[in-house]
């Protein structure tokens, strides 16, 4: 049964007065559990960025939320481990907007699905290693596996199924290691594009590729994690989209090479009527990158 929301969705509050005031929490905290009810509030905004924070909607149910830590490598301590555990512990959380000047909006309530680590910058400017948290809206359904929750009676919600390890001290030495940022970057990808590929709706996850429009190698350091730089597909359009032998317009209808015959796309699966309905504004620019490469190869 759902429990009554204590906030209502998109109405402005006062942070200090109308939520700590009431439930407790450090006002100053991105991840503010309370000791007094089984809460947690987490704040999200634009003025993160300069701290190696970015949170944003990967689709309309899954919100990707960065870990606390301002400097030095993230750590599951803290308001992070109370992220990770809530389910567990019973905690319900619940996702601002910060507006500034104290003023907050209610979002929604999320339920944690999932964690990963990334490469990010923190406030000084180092790269370190960084915890992405990624959220479903509470009662919304997405198509990822977990696992049975280990105590149901206290939320009726799966356990989160983490498929990551700690990076060891070779992983941690930069970009050039590319599990590092490639788990949280894939399961970016896979919400992003709702967990099917974006040409063909084919949705065996395993076997998709979440393949980066402009190239790693050409790509900068915020480039290579950005979620808009990366596109869903299946094997057979991954490998060709990877060597420049299709491309899409911005419509996203397909662009066949020279480079190949017409009969040989065929023989693969492809016949030139593909168009993907999902690209948006942001996808351009990397889009245009592509597509200048495409059009010197072919």
């Amino acid at each position: 049964m759902n429990q009554l929301l204590p906030f209502i969705p998109d109405q402005m509050y006062n942070r200090r007065k109308d939520i700590h005031s009431r439930f407790g929490g450090n006002w100053q905290s991105g991840i503010s559990p309370s000791a007094s009810h089984p809460f947690i509030f987490i704040f999200s905004g634009h003025s993160g960025k300069q701290h190696g924070y970015e949170d944003a909607w990967d689709n309309p149910n899954v919100y990707s939320y960065t870990g606390e830590g301002q400097a030095g490598d993230m750590q599951f301590t803290k308001g992070n481990l109370a992220l990770r555990d809530h389910l567990v512990n019973g905690k319900r959380v619940f996702l601002f907007e910060n507006l500034g000047r104290g003023s907050v909006r209610f979002v929604a309530e999320v339920v944690v699905i999932d964690a990963d680590y990334f490469e990010a910058l923190d406030t000084s400017g180092n790269m370190r290693i960084a915890i992405k948290f990624f959220f479903k809206r509470q009662g919304a359904t997405v198509r990822i596996e977990t696992q049975p929750q280990a105590n149901a009676s206290r939320a009726n919600e799966p356990m989160p199924k983490y498929g990551f390890t700690p990076p060891n001290e070779t992983e941690r030495r930069g970009l050039v290691i590319s599990r590092i940022g490639q788990g949280a970057y894939r399961k970016r990808i896979l919400h992003r594009w709702e967990y099917e590929c974006a040409v063909t709706g084919f949705q065996k996850q395993e076997i998709l590729i979440a393949s980066h429009i402009v190239p790693w190698a050409s790509a900068s350091d915020k480039e290579r994690l950005d979620v808009h730089n990366g596109i869903l597909l299946s094997p057979t359009y991954d490998a060709l989209f990877d060597r420049h032998l299709i491309s899409f317009e911005d419509s996203g209808k397909i662009i066949l090479s020279a480079r190949i015959k017409h009969q040989a796309f065929l023989q693969v699966g492809v016949n030139g009527n593909e168009v993907i309905n999902k690209f948006n504004d942001y996808n351009f620019q990397y889009l245009e990158r592509h597509r200048e490469v495409f059009l010197k190869a072919s």
